[in-house]
């Protein structure tokens, strides 16, 4: 699955795209500046995306390279 893919599948699931998500990780603090804050683990964020998404690792860890500034595809 291309990383695209992963980013439209979990539009699909949640019905948020990948600047809403960008939006409120800045919300949460977990950005500064538009990418991760120092200091932030993605562990934090998984859970996050898991608890409020029902986002599973794979999906989570793209909004994670998202956040890093890392989008590739």
């Amino acid at each position: 699955m291309s990383f695209q893919a992963y980013l439209d599948n979990i539009q699909a699931k949640t019905g948020k795209s990948v600047a809403e998500f960008k939006a409120m990780a800045a919300e949460r603090g977990f950005t500064e500046g538009g990418t991760l804050r120092k200091g932030v683990k993605a562990g934090a964020i998984l859970d996050w995306l898991k608890t409020e998404f029902d986002l599973g690792r794979g999906h989570g860890m793209a909004i994670v390279t998202v956040l890093k500034g890392e989008e590739r595809g």
